[in-house]
């Protein structure tokens, strides 16, 4: 039997930050890593394909005690995942990852006060506490709509999720369906190889190009010790990253002109912003698609990309029909249509043997789930770096397990209020609103009301009152603790 204090499920960014913050902060403990896939990293490890970076500055994505040191602000998906695995070396985390462990169920015991874990492989871990850090993607699966007529084109077809590593698309027709992060990514990613690349789009999406290097990070570099560089330009995107969701929120109308705008001035060509840059919803309704330096526009004005804004008729040999009657001539489709979601990794979790359905309970402070005792999950932000919210969940675990080693309590357990109806996500994307009753639901008022500002939760969430609707209580039966390293 693996027994332990902490088990964290993941081995991504999320996962490698909670360890880190775990052997800062108790030491003594003992805990496990259950990593399903082969290697470290997560979300970075998994999707490889071209131009695959982050869409948040890394001085904000990248950890607080860790400073990142690239000199690009938007790194690729490559640098990332190097990043975290130096982290995880660094700290000496990387021993305590159980690689190839996925992690199907996890049961707790009202007798003993202890979860049990088993995996795909056999293997079974108990632990005091359970920390889900897998974010919230569905590894095995990605979002594919049912295309008319697909078995009738005679190119090749891939999904980004599962890119493989002998695709060839040098000189070939490519068609991208999608507008989203990733589309966005490929296309310019794609051009530089491909003989065209087109972007077939149902309706547009908000981009915004940014710089790939930070000045002012830089210039703090240049007369700063790293880390207080790196807290400068921290700081800094913060505030102005949380400015802009505030006022697109409050001034829609002025930002999306903003953004049109900003299209205009590298497209020069109005009637094409019109067209394929002018999206019927409002800003940060979805969220905003990031560019670097504006490379997807410059793919456009070079003639090597473009964009088409219509609905797909059906598959044909040679390419796509399109509702409008023209046909898109295409070697390679590229199914850029989304991902599927998934809570806690797709672990099946119950008490005392009855099982749990995530989706009715409720959030409580955005990382635990109410009526179900030690456990915690980790979700990021919509509206900012996944990892500004990820480091608080981290840190009020930890605060929450020093509360009860003081007060004597080996439960702690969430009690649901009244009045939570409200979805976790708050956004109007394709695939979040396909997964909306998968995941908790949130409240209107504190501790179970989820707010997307990290300037708020900074100040209060390490204040708050880890007893407030928290029901605690000590061990029922006495349970043997064997320590594993």
């Amino acid at each position: 039997m693996n027994d332990f204090d902490v088990v964290i499920i993941g081995a991504g960014m999320s996962g490698i930050g909670a360890a880190w913050r775990l052997r800062e902060r108790r030491p003594r403990d003992t805990y496990v890593i259950l990593e399903a896939r082969d290697a470290i990293g997560g979300t970075w490890d998994l999707f490889r394909y071209p131009g695959v970076r982050s869409d948040s500055d890394m001085f904000t994505l990248g950890y607080p005690f860790r400073p990142w040191r690239e000199p690009e602000s938007l790194a690729s998906g490559e640098k990332i995942r190097r990043y975290i695995e130096e982290t995880a070396a660094e700290a000496g985390i990387t021993g305590h990852i159980r690689f190839g462990t996925r992690v199907v169920s996890a049961d707790w015991s009202s007798t003993d006060s202890r979860w049990t874990l088993t995996a795909e492989n056999g293997d079974v871990y108990t632990a005091r506490f359970l920390y889900a850090c897998a974010g919230y993607y569905d590894y095995t699966t990605g979002y594919q709509p049912d295309f008319p007529d697909l078995s009738s084109f005679s190119g090749t077809v891939v999904h980004p999720q599962f890119w493989p590593d002998d695709l060839d698309y040098r000189d070939k027709s490519v068609v991208v369906i999608g507008s989203g992060a990733t589309a966005v990514t490929l296309v310019p990613a794609m051009a530089a190889d491909a003989r065209h690349v087109t972007m077939l789009q149902r309706s547009p999406t908000y981009v915004i190009p940014l710089p790939n290097r930070d000045a002012i990070a830089n210039l703090a570099r240049r007369v700063l010790p790293p880390k207080a560089a790196n807290r400068v330009a921290r700081a800094k995107n913060v505030l102005v990253t949380q400015l802009f969701y505030q006022v697109a929120r409050k001034r829609p109308k002025q930002v999306r002109r903003v953004l049109q705008g900003i299209a205009g001035r590298f497209l020069k060509n109005p009637g094409y912003v019109e067209e394929h840059f002018k999206p019927r919803y409002d800003p940060w309704d979805q969220r905003l698609c990031v560019i670097p330096d504006g490379d997807l526009f410059r793919a456009i004005t070079s003639g090597r990309a473009s964009v088409v804004t219509d609905h797909i008729d059906a598959f044909v040999p040679e390419g796509i029909r399109l509702r409008s009657g023209a046909v898109l001539p295409a070697d390679v489709v590229v199914s850029a249509t989304g991902l599927s979601l998934l809570p806690v990794g797709g672990v099946r979790v119950s008490l005392d043997g009855t099982p749990i359905e995530i989706g009715q309970q409720a959030a409580y402070r955005g990382m635990m789930l109410s009526g179900v005792p030690n456990f915690a999950y980790c979700i990021g932000y919509v509206n900012a770096s996944w990892t500004l919210r990820a480091d608080l969940a981290h840190r009020y675990v930890l605060k929450l397990l020093d509360h009860m080693d003081r007060t004597g309590a080996a439960v702690a357990t969430p009690t649901r209020p009244s009045g939570t109806g409200r979805p976790l996500l708050d956004l109007s994307s394709g695939y979040v609103q396909r997964a909306l009753d998968k995941f908790p639901r949130q409240g209107d008022k504190d501790p179970w009301l989820v707010r997307q500002n990290y300037l708020r939760d900074v100040l209060t969430t390490p204040r708050a009152d880890v007893t407030r609707d928290m029901t605690f209580a000590r061990r029922t039966a006495p349970v043997p603790h064997t320590e594993v390293v």
